[in-house]
């Protein structure tokens, strides 16, 4: 059965396409750079097809004898919809490793188009929102009554210049959390408060996370915060970031869809990274950890339940879910429609990993106190 793994001359989809082929996998690698490509197939001993992704609108048998595509080429604001149409159009499985909540929320409304088809939708199987799904899976199944749903992680760890260009994009479009079950605006940092990770308390800050998204369709908990660890250098950027957001660079705070000053910001940030900010060296992501923390809380009989999670870094876990994903759709997939991963494989998923450690869980039962300070 063969499948395309797209964005493959990335940073992430190199990764991904070498450790395919060390586990016997062959992916048909693809992207817009075909000398790129061409240079990767030849060493990695793959076929390949370039094209840009626009031309998927237009051209669906691009996809033509994939039975999966799994897309690692970010911002997926701009590749997950065209490959997403093409996929049902080819009755393909499509896959992504996003992290961004528009674009969860986006293929999460195509789940009778998909069902239609018989085929699977499920973004992101990586970094996000892997290891934070199966945490609020698992903590919302030990306390079913729970209205409210917090999660954090740490991001300091050095980043690759898509996931930079992500993130940019992402907080260009405000911040965003789940309330009483829609996801609604809210000024970027507009909370933090310090959350107790398994190596030490870390300062949060509010973000637009893709579990504002996934979170619900895995755990039906309507209200839903996501929390991010920074470094003093990313506050700083955040920061600076915030001076330039404000009202008027989103069309509709529903969609977060940008205005046209919005998308010159972005493209003039976009082309700084592009010079100036490199990809992650190989040594610093084998090295990286990365730690969760998520809790649940019924505000009415005041009883909480909170555990940790300890995981490689970002890529390198992106890698191991994502092509794991990839292998369990092929071989015994879930029925058609959208999934998120925890979901579709159980909380139990991530235990599969190396390196991932289950910290322990806490029940409390008191009055139920909302512990943020201001904004960063």
């Amino acid at each position: 059965m063969e499948w395309m793994l797209y964005g493959a001359t990335g940073y992430t989809g190199q990764n991904l396409a070498t450790e395919a082929v060390r586990q016997g996998l062959r992916p048909v690698l693809a992207g817009r750079n075909p000398g790129a490509l061409r240079h990767l197939a030849e060493r990695l001993g793959c076929r390949w097809r370039a094209f840009e992704v626009s031309a998927v609108k237009a051209q669906h048998s691009i996809l033509a004898g994939m039975r999966l595509v799994l897309n690692a080429a970010g911002p997926f604001s701009q590749t997950a919809d065209p490959l997403v149409d093409a996929c049902l159009s080819m009755r393909c499985h499509y896959l992504d490793v996003t992290g961004e909540w528009n674009v969860i929320e986006a293929i999460a409304h195509r789940h009778a188009e998909a069902i239609s088809v018989g085929a699977i939708l499920m973004p992101a199987v990586g970094f996000d929102v892997v290891p934070s799904d199966c945490l609020a899976l698992w903590l919302a199944e030990r306390l079913p009554s729970a209205k409210l749903l917090q999660i954090a992680f740490t991001a300091d760890r050095a980043m690759s210049r898509g996931t930079a260009k992500t993130m940019i994009e992402g907080l260009l479009r405000g911040g965003r959390v789940r309330k009483n079950g829609r996801i609604t605006a809210v000024p970027i940092g507009h909370k933090t408060r310090v959350i107790p990770f398994s190596n030490r308390p870390r300062k949060a800050v509010c973000l637009p996370w893709g579990d504002v998204a996934s979170a619900w369709y895995t755990t039906g908990i309507g209200n839903i915060e996501v929390y991010a660890a920074l470094s003093g250098w990313q506050i700083a950027a955040l920061r600076v970031l915030r001076g330039f957001i404000g009202k008027g660079l989103t069309k509709d705070e529903n969609s977060g869809e940008l205005t046209a000053k919005a998308c010159w910001l972005r493209d003039c940030l976009w082309r700084i990274l592009d010079r100036h900010f490199p990809n992650p060296r190989d040594t610093e992501d084998e090295a990286s950890q990365a730690y969760f923390w998520g809790q649940v809380c019924d505000r009415t009989s005041g009883k909480t339940c909170e555990a940790s999670l300890t995981t490689p870094g970002g890529y390198r876990l992106t890698v191991q879910t994502a092509l794991a994903a990839v292998r369990q759709i092929l071989q015994d997939p879930p029925s058609p429609g959208f999934w998120t991963p925890a979901r579709a494989f159980g909380h139990d998923f991530i235990r599969r990993f190396d390196r991932v450690i289950w910290h322990g869980l806490s029940h409390h039962t008191s009055a139920y106190v909302e512990r943020t300070a201001g904004p960063i």
